[in-house]
């Protein structure tokens, strides 16, 4: 038998996840109908003192059978109409239609529920499979339109793909992104040429109010804008998994104390301290080891209520950039010159970027990468 080419693995590991995808959606739409099945009985006992007795399988297959078709997604039907145990959901389905129950109301809700379980698996079978190429173009290319262009496209999927075929076949796809990165970078600024908007986006206002410890060292781009969170996520290739898990360890790292805990998720600038956690995650630091700071050294809490938040957001941000050699109580928050020049209002931040930059389109100087490896692991 040959052995299938890394295409035919794709496509298999596809055809397997979307299969296991579906099957979880039955299995959640028969817990739903079990336990409206539950509710029948209890009440019928309740209020009569028995069960009534199960319709006949026959009927029960035949009666209900074209409304599971007609009222539940096509793939989750066909599997659950087709598993050995098919006529005893029928007939738990038809004595809830007798006994006052209107099918047609309930069967699309529990069909809603199966496609969420659906899509949830489905979702993290795929992001399985592309988080570790996430992480390469995030560390390979700078922050700009083409990183953020490459990691929104519909074709993204594909891409991380053919980048796992094109690694085993030797190629080192670092590489081959930093060197296509200029290329594509110039035609980026070639269409936004020609539909006359500006090549390099400004710097916003976010972007200089953040600027200095909250984001020193970080590859930020020039443009995010706070007030749109999942943008914002995006702009900073941080996907949903990521911002899930920096979310739980937050949790976990402030235990019996969720109010705060949320309150902090809930900041604007969250997503900027995220991308601290992604960048630490790069380069091996114990993020969840920093994060357990918050509940070792608690002088977030004195102050008014009402700041609370971003006493939290300072706090954390200090926890994350301090040695993991230091103590708790040992802060090294200090004042970044530069940034304090930067935001100064008697000082343009635009200005003072320019002089100070390598002339690197959309990435701020303090943000800026070196050059990518010509050589050795593509992560």
């Amino acid at each position: 038998m040959a052995t299938p080419t890394p295409e035919e693995r794709v496509g298999e590991a596809f055809t397997e996840s979307a299969v296991e995808a579906v099957q979880t959606a039955v299995m959640a739409a028969r817990l739903v109908m079990a336990i409206a099945d539950a509710a029948r009985r209890h009440q019928q006992r309740k209020q009569k003192g028995k069960e009534d007795d199960l319709p006949t399988a026959e009927e029960a297959v035949t009666e209900v059978g074209k409304d599971v078709q007609r009222l539940l997604p096509s793939d989750v039907s066909t599997v659950l109409m087709g598993e050995a145990d098919w006529p005893q959901l029928a007939q738990q389905l038809l004595a809830l239609r007798k006994a006052g129950v209107d099918l047609d109301q309930v069967l699309p809700r529990v069909g809603e529920i199966g496609v969420n379980v659906r899509d949830q698996v489905a979702a993290k079978a795929e992001g399985a499979g592309t988080d570790e190429w996430v992480r390469a173009v995030r560390e390979t290319l700078p922050a700009g339109p083409v990183r953020e262009a490459i990691l929104t496209s519909p074709a993204w999927p594909e891409m991380a793909a053919t980048m796992a075929r094109l690694e085993e076949k030797s190629v080192n796809v670092c590489e081959v992104l930093a060197a296509a990165h200029n290329e594509v970078l110039a035609v980026d600024q070639a269409v936004a040429k020609g539909l006359g908007a500006a090549a390099e986006p400004v710097m916003s206002r976010d972007a200089q109010l953040s600027y200095g410890p909250l984001t020193t060292g970080l590859d930020l781009p020039r443009d995010y804008d706070l007030s749109d969170r999942e943008q914002t996520l995006t702009k900073l290739a941080i996907d949903p998994q990521e911002n899930q898990r920096y979310t739980r360890w937050v949790r976990e790292a402030m235990p019996g104390r969720e109010r705060e805990a949320d309150l902090l998720v809930a900041a604007c600038k969250w997503p900027l301290l995220a991308a601290r956690m992604a960048h630490m995650e790069s380069e091996g630091e114990p993020v969840r080891e920093h994060l357990a700071r918050l509940a070792q050294d608690t002088s977030w809490q004195d102050g008014p209520a009402a700041q609370l938040g971003m006493r939290l957001v300072v706090a954390a941000s200090d926890a994350l950039c301090r040695p993991a050699s230091d103590g708790p109580g040992e802060s090294r928050t200090m004042v970044n010159t530069s940034a304090a020049r930067t935001t100064s209002p008697s000082v343009d931040p635009t200005k003072t970027a320019r002089t100070a930059a390598t002339a690197e389109a959309g990435t701020a100087p303090h943000r800026q990468t070196g050059p990518a490896p010509k050589s050795g692991q593509t992560r």
